[in-house]
């Protein structure tokens, strides 16, 4: 009996030590993403999938018109485009698991050598509640020019993207991050 709970104990504090602020970073909530920039050739999405443009971030959406789905895309460095959902967009149906509310903003940080790519949710944490009634929405803008600052229109606190998200204050929960990869600026974005 005493071995079987020292046995136990050593694999609860081995599940507590292996819970490091790498893995609680992560959003439970589930996004699913995939964009073959290849097929679009999107200039403001390329802007943030290239790792050689460190510190340019992309808010990425969607929006309906005419009955055809389109993606929306916005860097901090000022530009705005949107791209209609092709045929394989269509198939995996990337507007239903994108982010908590419909949008969410990737790019690589400047922080770090290499730089480490990162997507975000497109929801201020500190002020969307995904089980209130009725729902709404506090979405983030970008900077546009550059500095890498989402801001939330409501609270108004400040997320510094190249930083994992951190309230520039240190007041308040940080972004919500997914795990994701990027192939270059005209290859694959995933996030999950």
């Amino acid at each position: 009996m005493t071995r079987q709970l020292a046995l136990t104990a050593i694999a609860v504090l081995g599940l507590l030590v292996s819970c490091d602020k790498a893995e609680n970073r992560y959003s439970n909530y589930h996004c699913n993403l995939t964009i073959d920039n290849s097929q679009h050739l999107d200039a403001t999405l390329a802007s943030a999938m290239d790792p050689n443009a460190s510190g340019t971030f992309c808010l990425i959406g969607y929006t309906i018109h005419g009955g055809a789905t389109h993606f929306t895309f916005a860097n901090n460095r000022g530009n705005h485009s949107e791209s209609i959902f092709n045929a394989i967009d269509d198939r995996l149906k990337s507007q239903e698991h994108l982010g908590l509310n419909g949008r969410i903003i990737v790019g690589y940080g400047n922080m770090d050598n290499p730089p480490t790519f990162y997507a975000y949710d497109g929801e201020c944490p500190n002020c969307f509640d995904p089980n209130a009634l009725p729902l709404r929405s506090y979405p983030l803008s970008l900077d546009g020019q550059g500095i890498g600052i989402a801001t939330c229109a409501k609270c108004h606190r400040q997320y510094r993207l190249n930083q994992e998200g951190i309230v520039a204050n240190n007041t308040g929960k940080p972004l919500g991050q997914y795990r994701a990869t990027s192939t270059g600026a005209h290859g694959r974005l995933q996030v999950y």
